[in-house]
């Protein structure tokens, strides 16, 4: 790992971008004058539900992958991931035409599964624990020679995930919050260095739900705190921050501030009633914080990265 901060600035975002444009969506900034006047602000959603794959981490995966030498991607590259990193990374390696070993954990929602399976990747399912997929990710990786990306601990994919924000600063100027929500971290450090780099006074609040507070009470405590997963319904935060996510995070975060999974629920809801569009429920994370008034945006220009819309539509949580 290349020490962090050294090389994650907006000249790396902005070279991610450049590499990348090709083969991702501008995704659309979208506005609701109905939210607007619920939260008291001038909300901005950055539609990363219309991104390829139908998330966020097609940037960091593609940068990732097209970063790499030829003689190292020719090998192949591997990953672990519950699902939109590794549809991510099998999409990019098909893209580069290499070969993509994605370890998937045997509760996987289908529809992720579905979605590395289109890519054509090769998939090992193992046991739903982080020292499973791990294990799983080393063997493969030790029997393919494949290359490692990382769904966070990856400066590449830091720096690609960071394009989402120099695009909705470019669209929308002057904002006075950016909000995303945090798991591992990786678009949360990659929103924070482009953010702070390109608008100085800008505030970048990450929101997670308060059964996987691990970054919260990292951020409070001044060190990382690894936490026991519980039960989200935002499936893709049931991680803890990574360490250089965690350093990043520290330097340029100015607050992470916490949500039930009522909220997130109700925010999930309200945005597909009010606003038309599919999201997740990790991208809900974000709004559940203004619904549920963790932190006061009255009167102010505030981001939200959507950061994805892959849903398995049987297991809807308002039909439970």
């Amino acid at each position: 790992m290349v020490e962090v901060g050294k090389t994650l600035d907006l000249t790396a975002i902005r070279t991610a971008h450049e590499r990348i444009r090709p083969h991702i969506h501008r995704t659309p900034v979208l506005t609701s004058s109905r939210l607007d006047e619920a939260s008291g602000a001038s909300l901005f959603f950055k539609c990363e539900n219309f991104q390829k794959i139908g998330a966020f981490k097609a940037r960091g995966a593609t940068n990732a992958v097209f970063s790499l030498d030829d003689e190292t991607a020719q090998r192949g590259v591997a990953t672990h991931s519950s699902g939109n990193h590794g549809a991510a990374v099998a999409r990019a390696a098909k893209l580069r035409g290499i070969p993509a070993h994605i370890v998937m954990p045997s509760n996987s929602a289908k529809v992720k599964v579905r979605a590395v399976e289109t890519y054509g990747a090769h998939i090992v399912f193992c046991e739903p624990t982080e020292e499973a997929r791990e294990a799983t990710c080393a063997e493969v990786i030790n029997k393919t020679g494949a290359t490692l990306i990382h769904s966070f601990e990856n400066e590449n994919v830091m720096a690609g995930q960071g394009t989402a924000a120099v695009e909705l600063l470019e669209d929308v100027p002057n904002l006075d919050f950016v909000m995303c929500p945090v798991g591992g971290g990786g678009l949360l450090s990659g929103t924070a260095v482009a953010a702070k780099s390109m608008w100085p006074k800008i505030k970048v609040i990450a929101v997670e739900p308060v059964n996987m507070d691990d970054a919260a009470q990292s951020f409070r405590a001044g060190r990382r705190i690894v936490t026991e997963k519980k039960f989200t319904i935002a499936d893709g935060l049931r991680t803890n921050v990574g360490e250089p996510n965690f350093a990043i995070i520290q330097r340029y975060v100015d607050d992470i501030v916490t949500v039930s999974e009522e909220a997130i629920v109700s925010a999930m809801r309200t945005i597909w009633e009010t606003m038309k569009i599919v999201i997740e429920p990790s991208a809900a994370v974000p709004y559940a914080a203004i619904l549920e008034r963790v932190i006061d945006v009255g009167g102010q220009r505030v981001g939200i990265i959507l950061t994805g819309g892959n849903v398995d539509l049987d297991a809807l949580p308002w039909n439970r």
